[in-house]
Order: structure tokens, then C-alpha cells, then sequence
């Protein structure tokens, strides 16, 4: 009998057939997730031996519900996600000049889903710039919920952002706003606790996942409030919940200045023997251009919002794209996760059999690991690593690759699928 997945005493309970709402997505999102339905019921089926499957529940957003409804997020799709705790959706259209700013970010912010999860790894075979992209290994937690993206910002020339700059110019006497008269202005809110529950859901993810480096990536050199309290509230909760099971690079530091580098050096190679997970923090334009240089120096990345979205497209491309590149956004306290495709909803491709599956496949396989059926999970991530390794690719991939075997998006999945069942 389906049931409701429910989270008791902090701990997600998966029913034997558990009720997931889906939303198929625009443009792509319909064929791309056909694919991935078909991918993930086999793998439990497999898996389970039939003992288990997904209910699956149809809900709408984008444009098909615009066209059905009037509305491009009706308020009953945030309610059965709300009641049912996990979701997973395709790519979804934003109207362009009225309605929504962002359909992602409003179900973000509608139900607090405060961690954007990208893991980032390569599949041998994909095509990469990079020269050794099997070093590259790294889940990015990206603060969800706060930022430049809480959408708190007046249009230039209007009457809010006349009236915020005068007020700035004669309560704080702000004299830093070159063009008054003509600037649009937005306000950038960073908490102690949105950055607190962030950085604590990477240090449990590292924890569990025995990861030996997290870093935190941020501007705090130059906003040394914002992005700078993001770093120093980091570390606080890093050293106030974890601080027997890591050792810091601030930690490093002050003792290179009380006894020198030579024993700096000793602690540190002493922690990391003893299984500590290493914690820093750097620059986030000097960490877009390491992750170019030395991607197997990271391992868990906690960071901004905006930050996030840059970093985890900069680091998916360095893989294969973000047509390979999966996610998920969470809310650890109360269990409530939505898992999507990463990248858009391509419209010129849309219908043609071309598009690649992988983003929202994978993103499937991050849901079915949250809800703890790692077995089905780990059926497809190897199944469709030996289908890219065979050169069975879509068109985005195989017009990288030598001597590939270009197939469409269903025979994609039917081969993913084959692989899974022999």
C-alpha cells in the first residue's frame, strides 16, 4: 500500500512503497524524465526483488500548469510536496518580464530547503577540458536560501530605491553609491543560522560519507560582514560541534606563530593520521581557478548562495556539463527535499530525442540514497557509468567524443537499463 514518507524523532522513514510527487518539467523535462522513471522503477525493482517500488504522483509547475491553471506554481503543488516530504522534477521554464522571478527558487524558499547539494565526480568517458578529470571528486553545499537570491532589490529610478538610498545617504551617511539617482539597489541578508544549519549539513555529510577536507569558499576579504561572517560563523560551529574530529587551518596557523611552520606542520600530519577531517577556507575567485588546477585538494565545499551557483556549473563543466551534473535541495530538520535536473529546459532540442537524461537520472539516485535505498542507487550510477564507457552517448556527448555511438534519449535509458538487468 503506498504511504507517505515521514520523518520521526529527526529520522526519514521510508515506507515499502512510498509516495513521490513528480513534476516532469518544460521543454525536455517530459522525455528526460520518462527516461528516468523507467530507470529508477527498474532499479528498485531489481534491487528489492520486487518487494519495493515509488507510487509516483504527477504535480504541475512551469508552463503546463500555467496552461491548465493560470498559475505557474499553483499553491497545491508546494502542499502535496509540503505533505509528502521528497519530490523530484525536470527542468522548469521561468516566465520571462511578469510573474515569478525564479520557479526553483520560490519552491526553495516556499519550503526552507536551505541546502543545494551538487556532487560533482566524472565518469570515465565523458568528455572534459580538463587533463585529468578523474581528480576531480567534490560536493558542493550550497546555501539555499539567503544571499543576493532572497530577491530583496528595487528597480533603478523607482520610488523604493530612491527613497532606501536616501535613507542610507542620511541615516549611515553613505556616500559610496556612485550613480544615486540611476542605481537599482539590492540587499544581500546572511545569517548566523542560515549559515550555521548549512555548514553543520556539510560537516554530517562529510562525517557520514568519511570525507577528509571541507572547505569553506567565500569573498570575506572584501564583504567582510556578509561572506566574511559566513566564514568566521563556519568555523565558530565547526569548532563548537566537530572540534574532536578535525583539525583547522586556523588551528594551523596559530601555532606556526607560537612554535613555528616545523610543528605546525607536525600537528597537522599528526591530526590527519589520526582521521581528522581537515578544515579551510578560501577565496572564492582563487578557489574557480584551483578547482582548475588541483581539484583532488577538495573534497566538501560549504559556500553562499551565489557563490554555489557559479561554483557548481564552473565544477560540473570541468566533468561533462551539467547535462551529467545532478542535485538536490534540502532541508535536514524537517526532511523536506526537492531533486532536479541542473540545467535548462532547452527548447530547441525539445522533442527531437536528442536531450541527455543524465542530470535528472542521477538526481533520482541522489533521492534514492536520501531515502535510504542505497542498493537501487548504486544499480544505476554503475550501470550508467559502463553505458558512457561503452560510448552509448547522447548527441551533447558524442559530438566530443571519438568514435562514439550516438543514440537518443529513450535508447539512452533502454540501455542504462539493459545494463542494469544483466
Amino acid at each position: 500500500m503506498a504511504e507517505k514518507i515521514q520523518m520521526v524523532a529527526g529520522q526519514l522513514v521510508t515506507p515499502k512503497e512510498p509516495i513521490i510527487p513528480y513534476i516532469e518539467g518544460d521543454g525536455v523535462g517530459p522525455e528526460i524524465w520518462q527516461q528516468a522513471q523507467k530507470v529508477l522503477d527498474e532499479a528498485v525493482a531489481i534491487a528489492y526483488q520486487g518487494e519495493r517500488k515509488i507510487s509516483w504522483q504527477k504535480l504541475l509547475a512551469g508552463e503546463a500548469a500555467f496552461v491548465e491553471t493560470g498559475q505557474w506554481l499553483p499553491p497545491e503543488t508546494i502542499d502535496i510536496i509540503d505533505d509528502c516530504l521528497v519530490a523530484i522534477k525536470g527542468p522548469l521554464a521561468t516566465p520571462i518580464g511578469e510573474g515569478i522571478r525564479s520557479l526553483n527558487v520560490a519552491l526553495r524558499q516556499a519550503l526552507d530547503l536551505y541546502a543545494c547539494v551538487r556532487p560533482v565526480r566524472y565518469f570515465p568517458g565523458v568528455p572534459s577540458p580538463l587533463r585529468h578529470p578523474e581528480q576531480v571528486a567534490v560536493t558542493v553545499f550550497r546555501e539555499n536560501t539567503e544571499d543576493i537570491y532572497a530577491g530583496i532589490e528595487f528597480a533603478a529610478e523607482s520610488p523604493e530605491a530612491n527613497e532606501l538610498i536616501a535613507f542610507l545617504k542620511e541615516s549611515f551617511a553613505v556616500d559610496k553609491i556612485r550613480f544615486p539617482e540611476t542605481s537599482a539597489v539590492g540587499i544581500k541578508p546572511v545569517s548566523i543560522e542560515g549559515t550555521q544549519r548549512l555548514v553543520r549539513s556539510a560537516m554530517e555529510y562529510a562525517v557520514s560519507q568519511n570525507k577528509k577536507v571541507v572547505t569553506l569558499v567565500h569573498k570575506g576579504n572584501i564583504m567582510k560582514f556578509t561572506e566574511g561572517g559566513f566564514r568566521k560563523w563556519g568555523y565558530e560551529l565547526i569548532a563548537a560541534e566537530y572540534g574532536d574530529k578535525t583539525f583547522s587551518m586556523r588551528e594551523y596557523e596559530k601555532i606556526k606563530k607560537a612554535a613555528g611552520k616545523a610543528e605546525a606542520e607536525k600537528e597537522k600530519a599528526a591530526a590527519l593520521k589520526s582521521g581528522k577531517i581537515l578544515i579551510n577556507d578560501i577565496i572564492t575567485d582563487n578557489f574557480l581557478q584551483q578547482m582548475l588546477l588541483a581539484p583532488q585538494d577538495y573534497q566538501v565545499v560549504a559556500t553562499l548562495n551565489l557563490n554555489g551557483d557559479y561554483i557548481s556549473d564552473a565544477l560540473a563543466a570541468t566533468v561533462g556539463g551539467i547535462g551529467i551534473s545532478p542535485g538536490g535541495n534540502i532541508n535536514y530538520q524537517n526532511g523536506h527535499a526537492i531533486f532536479e535536473a541542473t540545467h535548462g529546459t532547452a527548447p530547441n532540442i525539445a522533442g527531437l530525442n536528442e536531450a541527455n537524461p543524465s542530470s535528472v537520472i542521477l538526481s533520482g539516485v541522489l533521492l534514492l540514497e536520501y531515502i535510504g535505498w542505497r542498493e537501487a542507487a548504486q544499480l544505476i550510477e554503475v550501470a550508467l557509468e559502463q553505458t558512457i564507457t561503452e560510448k552509448y552517448v547522447t548527441k551533447d556527448f558524442a559530438d566530443l567524443m571519438a568514435d562514439a555511438h550516438e543514440v537518443g534519449t529513450a535508447e539512452f535509458g533502454a540501455r542504462i537499463i539493459a545494463a542494469m538487468d544483466s
